[in-house]
């Protein structure tokens, strides 16, 4: 599964929207995700030195995040649950750290 520019392009403004609205920092997210400064920024920007595993566990995780809070997630365009399936035989997408 390879992202045109576009596609990475919504995606990275969907991930952004969402961190937006699951109340917690940057530096929080990456924690929780253990994923590095450089590793977090590539997956956030849903750019070409992006690990797809990466930018699944933080779309999965920030989508957690803003449900727990009452809030309804910014809907994801590409990184659909019918892409799951397939990207999960491509890059084995890991499912984020239980919170709580």
């Amino acid at each position: 599964m390879s992202l045109n520019d576009e596609e990475r392009a919504r995606t990275g403004a969907e991930l952004r929207a969402n961190l937006e609205l699951c109340g917690a920092s940057p530096l929080e997210v990456r924690t929780e995700l253990g994923l590095g400064e450089e590793a977090f920024r590539a997956a956030l920007d849903c750019g070409e030195a992006s690990r797809p595993q990466d930018v699944w566990l933080l779309r999965d995780h920030l989508e957690e995040r803003v449900r727990a809070r009452g809030g309804r997630p910014v809907p994801y365009t590409v990184l659909t649950e019918r892409m799951r399936a397939a990207a999960g035989v491509w890059f084995g997408v890991r499912r984020p750290p239980r919170r709580g």
